[in-house]
Parts: C-alpha cells; structure tokens; sequence
C-alpha cells in the first residue's frame, strides 16, 4: 500500500477521487483550502483507491494520510 500525505495544514475542500478509482502518477486526488488558498494533492504512484482517510471539510496537519493506493 502506498500512502498520499499531506505537505501542508489546512481543510479537506475537495476530495476528486473515489474508492475503487485507478490513479495515475502526478493526477489531483485531494484539493486543500488552507489560508484563502487552493492547494492541490497528487498521487505519487500509480495505483487503485484503496481507502479515503479523510472527508471534505476535515482538517489535516501537514504528512496527515489522505487515503491509500495499491498496486494495480
């Protein structure tokens, strides 16, 4: 299993991926809203969503687990 981790605080805006969705290297899974600004996640791997750790509108600290991939 490969982990998608934060790199900043802020809230969960936007969640643009699903359980069960195949992800590619450099793809937005997650966006964050931290200070009036958007930050977008990417995976870094390849993968399938194995689990979503988070919610839109939670708050995560920076290196929080957003969700899981596993190899395809």
């Amino acid at each position: 299993m490969k982990e998608v981790r934060t790199n900043m605080a802020g809230n969960v805006w936007k969640i643009q991926v699903a359980v069960g969705d195949e992800v590619k290297v450099g793809q937005e899974v997650v966006i964050l809203e931290s200070m009036k600004m958007e930050i977008p996640i990417a995976a870094e791997a390849d993968g399938v969503v194995a689990e979503l750790k988070v919610e839109e509108g939670s708050f995560v600290n920076e290196d929080d687990v957003l969700l899981t991939l596993k190899s395809e």
